[in-house]
Order: structure tokens, then C-alpha cells, then sequence
């Protein structure tokens, strides 16, 4: 990985950092907040792509392990991944990953191809890591898990749509293409150039 790779995971790992200063919007009903979080997962994935986007959220939940007050709310350390969170929590690298590898399928980037990506991909897979993990931690039913997560979902199509008007004007620009989305693995190659190979 070359220092401009490492520089942008680490600026990227640092933005989540930042975003867990903004206040969370606690509920009533249910111990897991409302956060601007989810919106670094989504960008992590958009911009970085799929390798440099897991390695970005790993090294932020390792901050966090390690005691950093980096989640929103000032919270840290081990004990987050035993909470009601954990789950949310554990999804964002998988979550990045995953959209960094659909996005960059597509050498052509269109905003609505973003941004459905990022809600039946993103969004759901925080989701389904998310809310079992909740329901079991708490000794709730799943359904009722499902049911208190209802809530969060106006909340994340807005940040699923702001993820994805950012990752489309920030993919326009030349340099974005050129450091962020071209990755040494054949894995990250746009589906329309193995097409044309």
C-alpha cells in the first residue's frame, strides 16, 4: 500500500473519529442511538473502495478498543462491543467492504446506482449484523428488535442520500479515480473493463 493509500484510510478513519463528536440523538425506547456515524461507514466504502474502506473502519474500531472516546457519545473501549451496539458496530467493515467492491464494479457512476446501492446494501447490511446482535444482547425478540429499529430508517435513507451525492461529485474528479478506485486486486477492476478483456 503506497503512503497516499495510507493517507486516505487514516484521513477517512479520522472523519469517523470527528463524527462521533456530534451529539447522538438518544431515544426513549431503545438504548441504541441515533448517529452520523453510519454516514462515514457509507462514504468509506463509496470513496476509498472495498480494501481501503474495510481497512479504514478496522483501524477506527481498533482506536476504539483500545479506549478511544470515538464513538458517539464519547463512548470507548471494550465494553462497546458488549453492548447493545455491537453489532452495528461489527458491521461497519464488512459494510464498507462490500460496497466499495459493488461500487467500483461500475466504471460509470450514476447517483441513483449509488444510492441504491447504498440502501438495499449498505443500510441493510448494518441491519441484519445490527439488530440480531441487539435483540440478543438485550434478551428481547426479535421482532421486537425489528419492530424499535423502524425508527432509525428516515434517518439512514437521508444519510444513505448524502453518502451518495458526495461518492458521485467526489467520483468525478480525476484524482479521486485515479488514487482511490484503482486497487492492485483484480477483485476492485470495473466490471465494464474485464467486459472488454
Amino acid at each position: 500500500m503506497k503512503l497516499l493509500d495510507i493517507t486516505y484510510v487514516a484521513l477517512l478513519a479520522a472523519f469517523m473519529g470527528a463524527l462521533g463528536f456530534v451529539p447522538p440523538i438518544m431515544l426513549s425506547f431503545t438504548p441504541v442511538p441515533i448517529t452520523l456515524q453510519t454516514l462515514g461507514v457509507l462514504l468509506a466504502g463509496g470513496i476509498l473502495g472495498a480494501k481501503r474502506g474495510f481497512l479504514s473502519m478496522m483501524i477506527f474500531l481498533l482506536l476504539v478498543a483500545a479506549g478511544a472516546p470515538l464513538i458517539s457519545g464519547g463512548r470507548g473501549g471494550f465494553a462497546v462491543f458488549l453492548g447493545p451496539s455491537a453489532g452495528y458496530l461489527i458491521s461497519w467493515p464488512i459494510t464498507a467492504l462490500c460496497l466499495g467492491y459493488l461500487i467500483s464494479r461500475f466504471s460509470k457512476l450514476r447517483f441513483g446506482r449509488i444510492l441504491f446501492i447504498n440502501l438495499t446494501v449498505g443500510i441493510f447490511m448494518m441491519y441484519i449484523i445490527g439488530i440480531p446482535v441487539q435483540a440478543f444482547i438485550l434478551h428481547i425478540k426479535l421482532t421486537n428488535a425489528i419492530i424499535t429499529s423502524l425508527v432509525y430508517i428516515p434517518g439512514d435513507v437521508l444519510k444513505a442520500t448524502l453518502a451518495s451525492y458526495l461518492v458521485y461529485r467526489l467520483a468525478k474528479s480525476p484524482a479521486i479515480k485515479r488514487n482511490l478506485h484503482k486497487e492492485n486486486s483484480p477483485i476492485d477492476e470495473p466490471l465494464e473493463a474485464k467486459t472488454e478483456a
